[in-house]
């Protein structure tokens, strides 16, 4: 069952608090699990038994996503203060320097933790901001076509659709390679996890001028990419592998954006060595 902590976050007006949902399991050392935009911690439910066996597992939604509150008034979400929330989130929670996991902005707030050394390793699944103008635009305009669907479709269509494998592919196979391993379940609570996604917009705006162009020396970093990854396309993998001759490049074959439930034997293979 879910939790929530509540932790200050400093605004031009004060401090304020901010509340985050999150599942914990598991016993080892600290592993954050970080996910997309317009998605929920619950993206990572495929691969979370196998992680908790060998980590103190934490998957949050993110401020303005899932059931977390958005990020107080006056507040930006960009990189650099997104990161530092999420410092204080590990503080609330006791957890010093844990391992990261995150995919696509997830991914990216990964990178960032491993640039201010406040982790001990990353594991960055098709993380933004290694795109060209060109890829970002396509990747935000897919992005906003999907939330203007979930927004816009009758919840009794979400619901008839992800009945079928046919029908669970229109509502997500933006993201998963193959959506047909997704439940009905988790097909309506992403879609509605998307439509209700209060931090969505000005994610995307903060994102608009972001480009990853450091090094991260001392702390290990794996980069992996799914070969049917069809929102951030694989080559911005090897542009990451220049950008961090350091890490680790890894192939998900048959994997899509959100590669955790394509294969999950794999990526929780990926997270572990990689946090090891």
């Amino acid at each position: 069952m879910a939790a929530e902590i509540s932790f200050p976050v400093d605004t031009p007006a004060g401090s304020r608090a901010l509340t985050v949902t999150y599942e914990r399991a598991g016993a080892g050392e600290p592993l954050l699990l970080l996910h997309g935009i317009g998605h929920h911690w619950q993206a990572w439910e495929p691969v979370l038994a196998v992680l908790a066996a060998e980590r103190d597992v934490i998957a949050i939604d993110l401020p303005g996503f899932g059931t977390s509150t958005a990020l107080p008034e006056g507040v930006p979400y960009d990189l650099e203060t997104v990161a530092t929330v999420l410092g204080r989130l590990c503080e609330a929670l006791g957890v010093e320097r844990p391992h990261v996991a995150g995919n696509s902005l997830g991914g990216l707030l990964a990178l960032e933790l491993g640039r201010e050394k406040l982790v001990r390793s990353v594991t960055a699944l098709s993380p933004a901001g290694f795109w060209t103008e060109a890829e970002r635009r396509y990747a935000f305009t897919t992005l906003r076509a999907m939330r203007i669907g979930a927004q816009t479709m009758p919840p009794a269509l979400v619901e008839r659709l992800s009945r079928s494998a046919a029908g669970r592919a229109a509502l997500i196979s933006s993201i998963y390679a193959r959506p047909g391993r997704r439940s009905p379940e988790a097909a309506v609570a992403e879609t509605l996890a998307l439509r209700n996604a209060t931090g969505f917009e000005a994610t995307l705006v903060a994102g608009g001028s972001v480009l990853f162009t450091d090094d991260i020396p001392d702390v290990p970093v794996t980069i992996a990419w799914g070969t049917k990854d069809r929102l951030l396309l694989r080559r911005q993998g090897v542009r990451a592998k220049h950008v961090i001759p350091g890490a680790r490049l890894i192939r998900l074959p048959g994997c899509g954006h959100v590669p955790m439930s394509d294969d999950p034997a794999l990526v929780a293979r990926v997270i572990l060595d990689g946090s090891r």
